[in-house]
């Protein structure tokens, strides 16, 4: 049986492994005191919240999200990061993640729920197809690596 709900100050070594599995599967650095600083985000809920989910008392799923103001409507709530143990996957912990994030969303009056993925992540695309509609967006990062003014190395300057 899985089980959805706040993270706790005990799950923190867990939370952590299933952290740096995420940013392994993205191939995303992060430092150690990354994790900490994260972690204490996390726990003080304000901007950055964080849940979990638990098979048999251990925790073996994670989810952050926010909440940010939109031009257009309603604020928005963004499922930045959501990871289960690879060995969990399969039984329910990702949907459950999902609409426990839908139900913060709905009190806080949010207008959207969303969330991205990479295109080559077939699995978890197919519980999103599922529970969600995907709209055709597809996202660019701008390097914000160099100076003000400056071309982003291969590019040319705008003028």
């Amino acid at each position: 049986m899985i089980n959805t709900g706040p993270l706790r100050e005990e799950d923190r070594a867990a939370w952590e492994a299933l952290a740096r599995g995420y940013k392994a599967f993205y191939r995303t650095a992060v430092r150690d005191e990354g994790y900490e600083e994260t972690w204490q985000r996390l726990l003080l809920a304000t901007e950055f919240h964080g849940i979990g989910a638990w098979s048999n008392g251990t925790l073996v799923g994670i989810a952050h999200y926010l909440f940010h103001p939109t031009f257009w409507m309603e604020d928005s709530c963004y499922l930045q990061d959501l990871f289960v143990d690879e060995a969990a996957r399969g039984r329910g912990a990702a949907r459950m993640l999902i609409e426990k994030v839908a139900d913060a969303a709905r009190l806080r009056g949010a207008s959207r729920l969303y969330w991205t993925t990479r295109e080559d992540n077939t699995a978890a695309r197919a519980l999103y197809d599922k529970v969600a509609s995907f709209k055709g967006f597809v996202r660019y990062d701008y390097p914000l690596a160099c100076e003000p003014g400056e071309a982003p190395v291969g590019r040319s300057a705008v003028t």
